[in-house]
């Protein structure tokens, strides 16, 4: 095949590709207070990362059918039963969030998503300890693309690589800390399989 017609051809992929993803839409919903700045952040990361367009709903309350059993903080899955949705969506809070994790009933994370879904829920409440401003953006970024992958059908990455960002953080901000703004290529490969 000539060159011409090669570039052709990626271009035109290309152009599909990104016609694809533009048509991609990631519903954005503040569950209680939710700074604009933290909004903003995850727009664009969003876009910048899977290329996504993304719409910022109105803020739903708090109620008390989504608390954990310590009353203290809100249980994720509760969470994302009760504003499962056909959209794909981003659920966004900045109180504490909590999952079942073994024995323990209520082990403090900093997201859940259904995997494959179409919704999750990141809560800023412990990405945002002892971070200036610049590494709670940087955390939040990786923290929503890390959901929104398991919601494409992404696992807990198990290349090895500890900059990929599906990796298990295992309820450390280490692990997010170590982590890139990127796939690895195992993780890439799976979601052009999709």
């Amino acid at each position: 095949m000539n060159y011409r017609i090669q570039n052709l051809f990626i271009l035109f992929f290309t152009f599909l590709s990104l016609t694809l993803n533009a048509q991609k839409v990631i519903h954005i919903l503040p569950l209680g207070n939710v700074n604009d700045d933290v909004l903003n952040v995850i727009e664009s990361a969003v876009y910048e990362f899977y290329g996504y367009k993304c719409v910022v709903s109105t803020k739903v309350p708090f109620t008390k059918d989504i608390l954990a059993d310590s009353k203290t903080r809100y249980e994720a899955g509760k969470i994302l039963a009760k504003y499962k949705s056909n959209k794909n969506l981003l659920i966004i809070t900045e109180k504490d969030i909590a999952s079942k994790k073994g024995d323990v009933k209520e082990w403090g994370i900093f997201g859940l998503g259904y995997r494959p879904g179409q919704t999750c829920v990141v809560s800023t409440f412990r990405i945002k300890r002892k971070a200036t401003i610049t590494v709670f953006k940087e955390r939040l970024k990786k923290v929503c693309i890390h959901e929104i992958g398991h919601n494409l059908g992404l696992n807990h990455c198990t290349s090895g690589n500890l900059k990929c960002l599906m990796n298990d953080a295992k309820g450390t901000i280490k692990q997010v800390d170590r982590e890139s703004l990127y796939f690895c290529a195992q993780c890439v490969r799976f979601l052009k399989a999709l």
